[in-house]
């Protein structure tokens, strides 16, 4: 009901007329939005008046008309934005909204039902949609997961399953066994991996020396044979290992760990395999990958971000495990006032979380369904044939050097003009920063092997081989200004 059935006035209250009247208007707000994105610059930089502004955002004391809110966002707000939705946005890994993300996000809000708990269709829809991405990324039959809220939530609950699952088996559930053996966990990451794995372990309670960050070869893949020394010195020394976390896709270069020889020290070792697949971890559905996503079935446990490739809208993520078990025992919890199906279990028995968003669950459904297979194999092509576009443009120009050429779509090079005797770090660091300012375009930097390079990823379904050849062009322009002098 929009209006409450006593005839009392609400204020939230809407006339059902008024309501549809918004709704539409919004709905040709987006439309316009949208269709309008490549023809604006990429993001718009901002006064600090203008942020403090935002930040402050006092209340009315009486509150303001629903009308104004779409007119607040059109002018201050839409003009200032992330850049993602753009098709010469080549930052971070971030992608635009899906349009049927965009219709279920809203259908979501209007159904507004909690996917932690209950018997209603949603949660079933979620089982369905968590096993879909686990068949794209390769996983075994019995895999099972949660949708979280990215890559972060998703990686602390596998991790945090994995030390369930190991003081499981060894006995040390409770009490001064469990105090003693969790002071000596340890757990390994590779130098390249993703800051959430850090803030995972330390939501958990393990201190950073128990972190153990292992060095990666020539080709910033995990060093095997680094990892087994520290291991077997961890487990010499009275130290518990009990989780390597690899990467299907690193975000700084988009490399793949090689995973059947990390699956075997941990089975060595009696150790959970976790990967952090947040942008790569569907991989595997694609032909030309498949070298690289050899042994995949034999990971304990995979996070997924299905905001980042398939264009899912933020936010969404899924935990998944082969053993879905794993999950229940770290977090499911039994009260009073919660009565859950022991042969359908609530969603929250396999997450931190007990309320939770319908529009996830939604969103990640209807991407799927819309892709298929075949839809999300096409998908990942676009962005290997826009990302083959752009290493050709570098190989052809003199004064662009290309620093890596990973499997994934994310490609570092330079601006390094051969006879140009300025210190190339800070000369490419500022040709980003122009780059990003003057709108036409729009990537990232990060550091490869101790030097400073331009990082640009594609994971846009919108862009095309004019956004890749301006972006090219960009960063010539940009860097032919700042060397000449003028």
């Amino acid at each position: 009901m929009l209006t409450p059935g006593n005839g009392e006035h609400s204020p939230l209250a809407l006339k059902p007329l008024d309501f549809r009247a918004e709704l539409v208007r919004c709905a040709h707000w987006v439309a316009d939005y949208l269709e309008g994105l490549p023809d604006e610059p990429v993001i718009r930089l901002r006064d600090p008046a203008h942020r403090r502004w935002l930040a402050l955002s006092p209340l009315r004391p009486e509150g303001q008309p629903v009308s104004e809110f779409l007119d607040f966002v059109d002018r201050e707000v839409a003009p200032y934005p992330c850049g993602n939705g753009h098709p010469a946005f080549f930052g971070w890994l971030t992608s635009p909204p899906a349009p049927i993300g965009i219709i279920a996000d809203l259908i979501g809000s209007a159904l507004n039902a909690n996917c932690g708990v209950g018997e209603h269709a949603l949660l079933d829809m979620e089982r369905g949609a968590v096993r879909a991405l686990a068949e794209l990324a390769g996983l075994p039959a019995s895999t099972s997961g949660v949708l979280t809220g990215g890559g972060s939530m998703s990686n602390l609950l596998c991790v945090a399953a994995a030390r369930t699952w190991y003081l499981n088996r060894i006995g040390a559930t409770d009490g001064p066994a469990y105090d003693e053996a969790h002071s000596r966990l340890v757990c390994y990451q590779s130098a390249e991996a993703h800051l959430s794995i850090a803030k995972a372990v330390r939501t958990m309670g393990l201190p950073a020396s128990r972190m153990r960050t292992v060095p990666v070869t020539a080709d910033l893949r995990l060093d095997v044979d680094a990892l087994r020394r520290t291991v077997r010195a961890d487990h010499e020394v009275g130290f518990r290992p009990f989780c390597v976390i690899s990467n299907l896709g690193t975000v700084g270069t988009g490399v793949v760990d090689p995973l059947p020889e990390v699956t075997r020290i941990c089975q060595e070792y009696g150790m959970w395999h976790h990967a952090d697949g947040a942008y790569g971890g569907l991989g595997a559905a694609h032909p030309d990958f498949t070298e690289h996503y050899q042994g995949i079935a034999d990971l304990d446990s995979l996070a997924v971000d299905p905001h980042k490739i398939l264009n899912v809208p933020i936010d969404c993520g899924a935990a998944l495990v082969t053993n879905l078990t794993s999950l229940q025992d770290a977090f499911a919890m039994k009260a009073s006032y919660l009565d859950g199906n022991e042969e359908w279990p609530w969603m929250s028995e396999y997450t931190l979380e007990l309320t939770r968003s319908a529009g996830r669950t939604l969103k990640v459904w209807a991407v799927l369904h819309q892709l298929g297979r075949q839809g999300v194999i096409e998908l990942l092509e676009h962005y290997q044939r826009h990302t083959r576009l752009l290493r050709a443009l570098i190989a052809e120009h003199p004064d662009l050097e290309l620093i890596t050429d990973g499997p994934w779509a994310i490609t570092c090079f330079r601006y390094a003009p051969a006879a140009w005797p300025g210190n190339l770090d800070a000369l490419n660091t500022d040709i980003a920063h122009r780059l990003q300012a003057r709108g036409r375009a729009f990537l990232a930097t990060v550091r490869v092997h101790e030097i400073v390079t331009l990082r640009a990823s594609v994971c846009n379904y919108r862009t095309t081989k004019a956004d890749v050849e301006t972006l090219v062009s960009e960063v010539l322009s940009i860097g032919r200004h700042l060397t000449s002098g003028k």
